[in-house]
């Protein structure tokens, strides 16, 4: 059984429909997915924000599942071994992109649940070489926001930048940076966050922001790094602004509403304002790493699996606090 979107964009885009169950080919194993977490790719995906390639197509790339089935000439991977599949499907291998390290900018690339059918299922194919190993200490729902949320959230905290002793400033305050607080904390980082919802403040009160409020407020000190994770282009000037000379503001969505027109000053003194485009395979792995040391604790909402279109209402309207979950299996 799978969720599958069959027109570009309606109130309730997603039905329940049963078919074969998918073989893997050579070098592909089989999924038995267990869950799957809820992002605001997925938003975009059923709302038409994103051009899809092929309609009907399962979305879902926060997929927590079990090897069932291997393809031929299959070699990392065995059947019982728990996985993840991140937003990242394939990529060419051979561009400059990816000999030069950054695999993330692929033009031939492909994405779990955009391009291949996700894990909003009971069963997925994915190759071997884009499966990620999974840390013990993560039960399944735990894991699943760290599969896009994390490593997404990671890459953009690294390019924001931050180095420990500094402060950073989080904009919006959802599935990713509920966990980019966590990792900005271990390594010695004073946290602002700015954000509307009551349950968002709260929580990263819980978890140790300095500062909370709405970006429009005057914050207490200037940020030596910023973040901005909700997708409204009218946060950056208010960011920049807040921003030291010299300091970067990165962008984790991967949409994003049209940058308003700010005066030139706003971003001289050298800051700096960059997008982040997806992730590699070795940003899952140090993130993988680095959030079994923290430790990161994943707050999450789960849902059934059939009840997809209602949990993405919620994310849609900030109704969950932290990060949602579909759970498929048991």
């Amino acid at each position: 059984m799978v969720l599958q979107q069959t027109m570009k964009a309606e109130e309730h885009p997603l039905a329940l429909r049963d078919l074969a169950e998918p073989t893997p080919g050579a070098g592909e194993v089989r999924v038995a997915v267990r869950c799957c977490g809820l992002c605001h790719t997925d938003l975009h995906t059923v709302e038409g924000d994103l051009q899809l390639p092929k309609l009907p197509v399962t979305p879902g790339h926060q997929v927590v599942g079990v090897v069932n089935a291997v393809g031929v000439g299959v070699k990392s991977v065995r059947e019982g071994d728990r996985v993840g599949v991140p937003w990242l499907y394939s990529t060419c291998g051979v561009c400059e992109y990816c000999r030069s390290g950054r695999e993330n900018l692929c033009n031939g690339a492909t994405f779990t649940g955009l391009h291949a059918d996700g894990g909003y299922a009971e069963q997925m194919i994915v190759h071997e070489d884009f499966c990620v190993p999974l840390p013990s200490r993560f039960d399944d729902v735990s894991a699943a926001p760290l599969l896009c949320a994390g490593i997404v959230g990671y890459r953009a905290f690294r390019l924001s930048g931050a180095r420990r002793g500094n402060r950073i400033g989080l904009y919006g305050f959802g599935a990713s940076a509920h966990i980019v607080i966590q990792l900005a904390r271990h390594i010695g980082c004073e946290v602002q966050v700015m954000t509307r919802a009551i349950s968002h403040r709260n929580l990263a009160r819980e978890l140790g922001a300095a500062w909370v409020g709405d970006a429009a407020e005057a914050a207490p000190a200037q940020l030596d790094a910023a973040i901005i994770f909700a997708p409204a282009g009218g946060l950056v000037p208010l960011a920049l602004r807040a921003l030291k000379k010299g300091a970067t503001c990165a962008l984790a969505g991967i949409t994003m509403t049209d940058l308003p027109a700010m005066p030139y000053d706003t971003i001289y003194g050298e800051r700096v304002l960059r997008s982040v485009a997806n992730a590699t395979r070795s940003d899952a792995r140090e993130f993988m790493e680095l959030a079994a040391e923290v430790p990161v604790r994943t707050h999450v909402e789960t849902f059934a699996l059939k009840d997809a279109n209602e949990a993405l209402v919620a994310l849609k309207h900030s109704r969950l606090r932290g990060a949602g979950v579909l759970v498929t299996a048991g």
